[in-house]
């Protein structure tokens, strides 16, 4: 496993957050929930995003997918405007966008909207997000291009099942999106990402996030990698931007946070997994990278999710 894969493996689209909606000029949704991602596909007609970290909207055609990060608001509309007369503007919570269009409706001259809202609350998938612009958008150039036609007719279709399959045919488009971004010659994409195709660090890197709880040393990694300690340590942090035992500390504590949140599973048990001999050691490097020690990271959760 590589950390693309680690980081989208918990960012997965739900039932309850996927819809379409056709809209014509001058008429815009305004996602007001707070999602920290939403995957846009226009499959008929073209629409611009207009985002408030963003200088200008960014226009969306058929055969490109659009990414924007929350968790503030943004519109999507048929015409390239950043203001709205208050009737003019639909709110979306949690992907509904309103009742389901008519049998038979006529779509050929309106905008047609796909669209994925991603409520991701572990920081796993935050890692990633972090990396992403407030918008990005890509053409359908990629493997997932025939995904359109055929979540087009998924979306009419009364099959049992119907809407896993949508899900999981965004989950791939958001992967493919996201990827084909990164790729991008121009893109900032993170140095881990770029690292991944590197003979030295690639190797290393997905050891890692393999066996986090591996008693790893810069020894052991190097050995993975075929060079000497210094060779490892100094062609990782040209390239990743941190050595590579640090890198692996700030891995472990993103996984460990999720853990003492999502489970019940004590402390020493989560010290355990993450390839620490003891508690004591685990709590000194949770509390360095969160802040917190791992008790109050599990309370300052639990209230979270109640409050939520």
């Amino acid at each position: 496993m590589d950390p693309f894969d680690s980081l989208l493996r918990g960012v997965h689209a739900d039932g309850a957050a996927f819809g379409r909606s056709v809209l014509t000029p001058p008429r815009a949704l305004r996602f007001v929930d707070g999602a920290p991602l939403t995957l846009c596909v226009p499959m008929r007609g073209e629409g611009w995003i207009s985002h408030p970290e963003s200088d200008k909207p960014r226009l969306v055609r058929v055969g490109e997918a659009a990414t924007v990060r929350g968790p503030a608001p943004f519109v999507f509309s048929a015409e390239p405007r950043s203001s709205f007369a208050p009737g003019e503007l639909r709110d979306v919570r949690r992907g509904h966008t309103g009742p389901a269009d008519p049998a038979g409706t006529d779509h050929t001259d309106h905008l047609v909207l796909l669209v994925g809202v991603y409520h991701v609350r572990n920081l796993v998938p935050q890692r990633l997000l972090g990396a992403l612009p407030p918008v990005l958008v890509v053409p359908d150039d990629h493997d997932c291009a025939a995904l359109r036609d055929y979540l087009d007719a998924q979306l009419d279709a009364g099959r049992p099942g119907r809407q896993v399959v949508l899900d999981r045919l965004l989950d791939w488009l958001l992967v493919c999106t996201v990827r084909d971004w990164f790729d991008q010659p121009d893109t900032e994409a993170p140095g881990w990402y770029r690292a991944l195709s590197d003979d030295t660090v690639g190797p290393v890197l997905r050891a890692m996030h393999d066996a986090p709880g591996r008693r790893w040393t810069l020894a052991s990694l190097a050995t993975r990698a075929g060079v000497s300690r210094s060779t490892l340590a100094k062609r990782f942090t040209s390239l990743v931007g941190e050595p590579p035992l640090t890198y692996l500390t700030d891995w472990r504590m993103t996984l460990a946070a999720d853990m003492l949140a999502g489970s019940t599973a004590t402390v020493a048990a989560v010290a355990r997994h993450l390839g620490y001999a003891d508690a004591f050691g685990f709590s000194a490097a949770f509390k360095r990278v969160h802040g917190m020690s791992p008790s109050a990271a599990r309370s300052r959760s639990s209230s979270g999710r109640k409050t939520n």
